[in-house]
Formats: C-alpha cells, sequence, structure tokens
C-alpha cells in the first residue's frame, strides 16, 4: 500500500485555520520579578492587536496576590480608549467587534470587579477561572478546596452572564502536577464537562509546568474531542521547560485543537514571589531551581511554526518577531525566542553566500546549466536489486 503524504488526509481533525492568543502583559509578566510599567502593558497590549491578535489575556483582577496587577483598570481604560479604537480603526480593525479581551478572575471578588468594570464601559469580553485537577496544585492557586470552588464557579458564570460576559474555565495539571506528580488524562476531560455543565463558555486545557509529552497531548485533545467534538470549544495552554513544546504543538494540531495561547520569548510561569526589592505572597515558594527553563511556550516561534506548515493564523509575522525583539529590552535579558534571531525560511535562500567560482568551474567542465548528474547516467536513478544494508559486501 503508497504511503499518504497528504498530512491532511492522514489526520483529518488537523485545521488549516488558527486563532492564536497572546497572554504576554498577564500570563507573561506575572512572573516577573520586576514591575513592568504601565505604559509598557499598553504598548504590547495595543501593538499586538495591531499585529493581528483577535484574543488577548489583559490582566489579573487580583492585585493583592500579584501587585504587578495595580494597575487593571487603567490598561483596560487603554485598551477600550476612544484613541485606540480609532486607530485600530484605521487598519481595519474594530476593537469591540473583532476583539475577545480577557482578564483573569481566579476567585469571586475578582469576578465582582470585573462586572463593576463592565457596566462602567471597560470591562473585559470574558473572565477566567481556574481548577486543577491536583487538589494540591488547585489549593496552592485558589486557597480553597476543589468541591467549594466549583460551587463558586457555578455563581460566577451566571454572575458573568448576566452582564454579558464569557466564562473561560481553565483545567490544569492535566499531564501532571508540580506538587503531586502524575495525574490522570480521564480527570482532566470529566472536569471539562463538569465546566461545560455549569455554563462555561470555553475551557483552556492547561500544561502549567511543562510535563507534557506529544504522545499525550494527541491522546488527550482526541479524547476531548471525542466526547465534546467543537474544536472551537477548547484552547490548548502549554508550557515549555524542556524544549519539546513544538512536538507538543502538532500533536495537539493532529488531534483538531485549532486555537492556541503563547507569550512574547516565552515569558510567564508561576506568579512571581518577589517583586523589586520586596518578597510577596505569590503562590508560595517556586516549582524550580532554574528560572531559565520556566515559561510558556514562546509567541513567535510558534507563529513561524504554524506559518511554515501553511495553516492560517490571521498575523503580520515580522511585526511580532519585532515585537520580541523590544521585549528584550523591556525585560533586560536575553528571553527564550529563536525566531526573532533566524527568522522565517527564506524560500529565495540567500544568494549573498553564493560562491562567484561556480558559473566558472561549469563552464570549463563543459557542462550544462543546471546539470545535475553526470551526463551519461540515466535521467532517474535505478535501484540494483540488492542494495544498501541488504548487500553481501557489507555482511560481517
Amino acid at each position: 500500500m503508497a504511503t499518504e503524504y497528504d498530512y491532511w488526509k492522514i489526520f483529518p481533525r488537523m485545521p488549516k485555520k488558527v486563532t492564536i492568543g497572546d497572554i504576554t502583559i498577564r500570563d507573561g509578566f506575572q512572573h516577573e520579578e520586576k514591575f513592568i510599567s504601565t505604559q509598557a502593558k499598553i504598548f504590547y497590549g495595543q501593538e499586538m492587536i495591531l499585529a493581528g491578535c483577535r484574543e488577548l489575556e489583559v490582566t489579573n483582577l487580583a492585585a493583592a496576590t500579584t501587585p504587578q496587577f495595580v494597575d487593571a483598570e487603567e490598561v483596560m481604560k487603554a485598551m477600550r480608549s476612544d484613541e485606540f479604537a480609532k486607530r485600530a480603526s484605521r487598519a481595519g480593525i474594530d476593537v469591540f467587534k473583532d476583539v475577545c479581551l480577557t482578564c483573569v478572575t481566579i476567585r469571586e471578588p475578582s469576578v465582582d470587579i470585573a462586572i463593576r468594570m463592565k457596566k462602567e464601559g471597560f470591562g473585559p469580553d470574558r473572565i477566567l477561572m481556574m481548577v486543577s485537577t491536583d487538589p494540591e496544585h488547585h489549593f496552592a492557586n485558589s486557597g480553597t478546596t476543589l468541591s467549594h470552588y466549583w460551587k463558586e464557579a457555578e455563581r460566577c458564570i451566571q454572575k458573568a452572564r448576566d452582564v454579558g460576559m464569557k466564562m473561560v474555565g481553565t483545567v490544569s495539571t492535566i499531564w501532571g502536577s508540580p506538587i503531586s506528580g502524575a495525574t490522570e488524562l480521564k480527570d482532566a476531560v470529566e472536569f471539562t464537562k463538569r465546566w461545560f455543565e455549569i455554563g462555561a463558555h470555553d475551557i483552556e486545557h492547561a500544561d502549567h509546568d511543562g510535563s507534557a509529552n506529544a504522545a499525550d497531548v494527541y491522546r488527550y485533545f482526541s479524547m476531548v474531542l471525542d466526547a465534546m467534538p467543537n474544536p472551537e470549544a477548547h484552547l490548548c495552554h502549554l508550557h515549555e521547560t524542556k524544549r519539546i513544546a513544538s512536538s507538543s504543538v502538532l500533536a495537539a494540531l493532529q488531534a483538531g485543537i485549532c486555537r492556541f495561547e503563547a507569550t512574547l520569548g516565552g515569558l510567564g510561569g508561576q506568579p512571581a514571589n518577589f517583586l523589586d526589592d520586596s518578597p510577596i505572597r505569590g503562590t508560595g515558594e517556586y516549582y524550580y531551581d532554574d528560572p531559565r527553563f520556566v515559561g510558556l511556550v514562546t509567541l513567535e516561534d510558534l507563529l513561524v511554526q504554524i506559518d511554515e506548515l501553511g495553516i492560517e493564523h490571521g498575523y503580520d509575522v515580522d511585526r511580532v518577531l519585532w515585537l520580541g525583539k523590544k521585549m528584550e529590552k523591556t525585560t533586560g535579558r536575553r528571553l527564550r525566542s529563536e525566531a526573532i534571531y533566524n527568522g522565517r525560511t527564506a524560500k529565495a535562500g540567500h544568494m549573498k553566500f553564493a560562491r562567484p567560482g561556480l558559473k566558472k568551474l561549469i563552464d570549463k567542465l563543459g557542462e550544462k546549466p543546471g546539470q545535475r548528474v553526470p551526463a551519461d547516467w540515466k535521467p532517474e536513478a535505478v535501484l540494483p536489486k540488492v542494495w544498501g544494508p541488504a548487500d553481501p559486501l557489507w555482511k560481517k
């Protein structure tokens, strides 16, 4: 039987168009141990929309535990401002219709803040709450039990619906927990159903410490889409700790996932427990020993991967790579994107590196332009009956 070469026939659920959400100025900045200026947050949020982002996570409304976001309202007001709306309109973007702005609201008091902001005209389109399949990890993030939290989430979804806000329910520790270790994929599938049962709009499926591998990502998202087959209802959120997340991205695509999110430079991770010169609460001690290996999938590299697969994404890739370079100046260090330095594969090549002597050598040898094999050879290779390792010549 001949091999099928068409990737989309091999993986019929694999999308030809995806949505890539940017969560840099929220999830990316929550792990920074220095305060990122309000001006910088606004700049990157607005520029990312102009670069093609249509799902933007803006801020966290729990400044008591994440003081990086004490400027949450100011940033949201800037994203909703008439000035930015006019600027975006000149680029053909209606920021009120085309872009979904999300705020993280882990607990009910933050949901109430989002509702107030919504009523005052600058609130989010979508808010986020989160459960972990590992009760220990869930407690570290929310300070409550899973049972108690589910009832709170059910209440909050109804409150959000009453003012026209969507709720994304996050399921975390799907592929493992940094506290309790291995977890069961079936538990995350069940939690996904629970979110929809209580009225969530969509689900973020999250790997919060880089535990995922390609085989388990494919298996999990296949289980999810078998049980709940609308790919628009599911969002893939991967962390990068072992430099293998690109294989997990491909596995998610093969399973049929069409929505992803990432951060510039691969920023992000566990909420910081230090800000500027002061220890802060965060979520306690860090789960890792070396901060170089913590963070999300790199937006720049993810975008280049998607782009070179020929999948539609809606971004201006070069503008995102430019923003990635700027982000290294903002943070003051080398981040993890390779694409901002190496760019995309140049289909035209780099002829500036061509050696001038080749044409002269071709002329000297009497070869024809474009000749690739000796002139007396057959146009196409013919394999011998016995070749390679099967040739007795190579037997020991």
